[in-house]
This record gives C-alpha cells, structure tokens and sequence, in this order.
C-alpha cells in the first residue's frame, strides 16, 4: 500500500524545518569563523534579506542558536551574538579539564588501531600548520583533533555536551583562545605526548597529560587577555 500524499500543510512544516536548519548552520558557521563577533546585533529582516528566506525561519534559527548558548536576546533592544567573559571562559576550562581527563582515559582503554591512525594524522596535520606559522588552519585542526578524540569515546551525551562547551568558548577572544603562533609549537608537542600515552595504552598518563593540556590553553588565554 502507498503511502498517501503528503498535505500542503505538512510540505510548508517540512519546507521551514529545512530552511531554519540551513540558515541556523549558517549563522553557526558565521558566529565560528568570527564573521559575527561577540556582541554584533543581528537583525532579522536583514538576515532573512542576505539568505532570501522569509523571517520565519530566521527567528526559529535565532531560538535554536540562544539554546545553543550562541545568541542572547534582550528585551526591548534585540537579538545579539553572546559575549563570552574571563570568568565564564575560566569555568568553562574547568569543566573541559575534567571531560578531557576522562577522554584520554577511556580512550586508552578502547581505542582501535583505524582511530590511533586518525589521531596520529591530525597531529601531523598540526605540526604542518604549526611550522607553516598558519594560525587559521592550525586553529580549524586544534578543534578537530578534540573532537575527534570525544566522538571515539562512543558517548553520545558527552559529544554534545562538549561541542556546546566549544562553541562557546569559541565566543571568546581569538586571540586569547589561540594564543600567538609563538605557542603553536608547544601546543603540537602536548598533542603529540596525548597521542604516545593513549598508543601505550596508559590511562593515568593520557588522562592527567590532558587535563595539563587545558590547563596550559587556559595560562594562554589568561596571558593573552592581561599580558601583565
């Protein structure tokens, strides 16, 4: 038996479900890149101009991405790309020292040769932008690395939770996230001995080499910010 037809009404649901994915990812995407920096106004005619759709999935886009911790809305004024502070990004850093500890540990535990290959070739990839003092890439490849290094846990809940945490601190500086290419190096050496520990099989090392790992990034956002 057929499935019957689809109504009108249900085309026009799917239809805008569609295009509010299509102009949330690029929004995200333009939020991630830094093409809106923290604090930017967005205006939801305007928007809904530059992407040719209508508003009402501009102003769904908006509701996912505020849930998503990248847009904040304030009454009587609009809708505005959030601005991270020190405190807020230091909180952050804590919580993603404790989920990494607990990714290189499991990942010592259970890791499969294919995703060593994966990690170790991402380092390498790192080590290439690092010598090639290619702060865009090696900063596209940092966040890569990570989250790769979450998806192979195989915890979905732990994936989402830290993909938001990201993003958010993402809001931040560039620079304090970053850091100067002066500090690629350093960064690419830690990738490096995270990667040998999880090989080794060693659960304690892998997991105390990455909460050290975040630690570090967290003294470079803090020198970046207040050099003094």
């Amino acid at each position: 038996m057929s499935r019957p037809a689809p109504l009108a009404s249900e085309i026009s649901i799917l239809q805008s479900q569609s295009l509010t994915t299509v102009v949330q990812r690029e929004l995200e995407m333009r939020i991630m890149s830094g093409g809106l920096a923290p604090g930017a106004k967005l205006n939801e005619i305007e928007v809904a101009g530059q992407l040719n759709v209508s508003r009402g999935p501009v102003r769904e886009a908006f509701r996912a991405l505020e849930q998503a911790g990248l847009l904040r809305t304030e009454k009587n004024r609009g809708v505005f790309v959030r601005a991270i502070s020190v405190q807020e990004a230091d909180e952050i850093y804590e919580l993603r020292a404790v989920l990494d500890e607990f990714v290189g540990r499991t990942l010592a535990a259970r890791i499969t040769s294919e995703g060593l290959r994966e990690l170790r070739a991402l380092v390498e990839a790192l080590g290439a932008a690092s010598a090639a003092r290619d702060l865009d890439e090696y900063t596209r490849l940092n966040l890569a690395f990570h989250d790769r290094m979450v998806e192979l846990t195989g915890n979905g809940k732990l994936v989402e939770t830290y993909r938001r945490l990201v993003k958010e601190l993402t809001l931040f500086r560039r620079e304090a996230l970053s850091g100067s290419t002066g500090a690629l190096p350093d960064s690419t050496r830690e990738h490096r001995e995270i990667v040998s520990a999880i090989a080794a099989r060693d659960a304690e090392l892998a997991g105390r080499l990455m909460r050290e790992h975040v630690e570090r990034g967290r003294a470079r956002m803090h020198a970046a910010v207040d050099p003094a």
